[in-house]
């Protein structure tokens, strides 16, 4: 079994996408968790660009981690100056980091247009940078640059590049598809060919997936001879991303079994939960049609697919979903069969055939719903609640009873903020319940309204929170209005989606109209009720 190094770069190259801000403590966070995971390398940044990077290696020295080592981040030397000399070179020393990667222009387009110096000089700035780190720091990994472009321009240059790295005490060469655009054949065919050039190095592959192929780069370089992959957790990176350890971690593993080894043990059955930690610290959501972590990744929505994973979850699925600690959905929505009743209502411990009248009103039911603007594929809270009402599940009962509410909204002259403010009526528990409450907009004052009232009853409601919200207009042919009316065009409503948590899940709900105010009104319920019923469901687990 060959042993695959795993170098994870999310703190470094995949802070630089866009919409990726990571601070002192993120960083932390995200590095603790890969060293759960097993991870062999993690770069925490470059310490001569800014000084979050420089303050992570100065934190994470007081923390003792399990496999990860530390890598530090830099380029060789300034052409104008020498290794002893170079400031950002000595920040590397001063990283105190168990491992130096710097990169190297190995294109020559590069070496004549960017650091406008001779072929010769390139080398000599290559060689004098990794002797120099070498004899500071206990390891040296050489990036080399734009490798896969320099080799299609000039391969004798490109490879006498890594070769001066690896004399120079460079133990792993990295090369690099900076650009993001060479084919998989060419990078199998270049990987081999420098197997065959520096057979002492250890070989690694960095790639960018400007052409959607950074995996199967990834994975070809494996396969003919890289022993080290870097890449970043959901794919992050600049542009288009970086290659994705959480599908290249599993397609190694799983459809190469007993051949390739990384990571920890248990890392894969892990992975679904690192993925969605990242993501969670990132402030970015997590992709939903990932491959292998992604909550799509083993979604089932048409009837003919649910009819036969019922049978064998093989028939529509590559793997097991919990080899990657993810698990199978089944979907309900306007193309659901009956199967797919079926399979949810056994998540909940019903035994239904298809052929039972609960089944056949259950579906017609949703896809009554749907064809007006339902969303129950993005809901699944409000589909669990709607299925285990119709088959009476104790715990899900009435909590509480609307009788009215009333929002006003109020802007006092052109340079005011708005105030909105909110009453509700309730009946809870045989009691008449009557709140008021301000909030930011019209829905946060009835969101705060609602929970004013309810909690003398259910303190419990204060675990929960509301982290997301959604608000999509439909076109009036959606809420069944006849588009060659008069009104057609004027009669568009909404469909309102929540996301709330409390301290151990999530959970999404849905309310659609042609108001606004009563489509959040309807998630709004289904997502406390949804809270209340969790809580009930959980006393009566610990009662019995």
């Amino acid at each position: 079994m060959r042993r695959i190094e795993f170098y994870d770069t999310t703190l470094r190259d995949g802070s630089q996408a866009e919409d990726i801000q990571l601070n002192i403590e993120d960083k932390l966070k995200i590095a603790l968790k890969l060293d759960e995971l097993g991870m062999d390398y993690i770069e925490g940044g470059w310490p001569a660009s800014n000084t979050v990077d420089q303050a992570f290696f100065k934190e994470i020295q007081r923390y003792q981690l399990r496999h990860a080592r530390v890598a530090a981040f830099g380029s060789t030397h300034h052409p104008a100056s020498t290794p002893e000399k170079d400031a950002q070179l000595q920040a590397l020393i001063d990283s105190r980091a168990e491992a130096a990667t710097i990169f190297g222009k190995t294109w020559d387009l590069h070496v004549a247009e960017a650091l406008r110096v001779a072929p010769e000089r390139n080398l000599e700035i290559i060689r004098g940078s990794v002797a120099h780190l070498r004899q500071h720091m206990p390891e040296v990994l050489f990036d080399a640059e734009h490798f896969f472009d320099g080799m299609k321009a000039n391969a004798e240059y490109a490879l006498a590049c890594l070769k001066t790295a690896h004399q120079a005490g460079a133990r792993v060469l990295v090369l690099c598809d900076t650009n993001g655009g060479t084919m998989p054949q060419e990078i199998g065919a270049m990987v081999e060919a420098v197997c065959q050039a520096v057979p002492e190095a250890a070989i690694g592959i960095h790639c960018h997936n400007d052409c959607e192929l950074a995996v199967a780069n990834s994975l070809e370089a494996v396969r003919r001879g890289a022993s080290h992959v870097q890449g970043t957790i959901n794919g992050y990176g600049e542009r288009c991303g970086n290659a994705n350890l959480c599908s290249i971690a599993p397609s190694l593993r799983l459809k190469h079994p007993g051949e390739y080894e990384c990571l920890a043990p248990d890392a894969l059955e892990r992975l679904t939960h690192l993925a969605s930690y990242v993501a969670e610290v990132v402030n970015v959501p997590l992709f939903t049609r990932q491959p292998f972590v992604g909550k799509s990744a083993f979604a089932h929505k048409g009837g003919v697919h649910v009819s036969a994973v019922n049978r064998m979850s093989r028939l529509y699925e590559h793997i097991n979903p919990a080899q990657v600690g993810n698990r199978q959905r089944i979907l309900l929505t306007e193309l659901a069969g009956r199967s797919n009743i079926v399979n949810l209502a056994r998540r909940y411990g019903f035994h239904l055939d298809k052929d039972e009248p609960v089944v056949k009103g259950l579906l017609n039911e949703l896809k009554a719903k749907s064809a007006i603007g339902y969303d129950f594929a993005a809901a699944e809270a409000s589909v669990e609640l709607l299925l285990l009402k119709k088959l009476a599940r104790r715990g899900v009962r009435d909590f509480f009873t609307l009788v009215k509410f009333h929002v006003l909204d109020h802007k006092d002259g052109p340079g005011q903020e708005p105030v909105s403010t909110a009453t509700v009526l309730l009946e809870v528990e045989g009691v008449r319940e009557h709140t008021a409450s301000e909030g930011d907009g019209p829905i946060n004052a009835l969101d705060k309204a609602l929970r004013k009232a309810l909690k003398p009853f259910y303190p419990r409601l204060d675990e929960m929170r509301l982290i997301d919200f959604k608000v999509r207009v439909l076109s009036g042919g959606d809420l069944g209005v006849e588009g060659d009316k008069p009104n057609a065009g004027s009669a568009c409503g909404v469909r309102v989606l929540i996301e709330s948590a409390d301290a151990s899940s999530r959970w999404v709900t849905v309310g659609v109209s042609h108001d606004v105010i009563e489509a959040s009104w309807q998630a709004l319920v289904d997502s406390v009720t949804y809270k209340l019923y969790k809580d009930e469901l959980q006393r009566h687990s610990g009662e019995e």
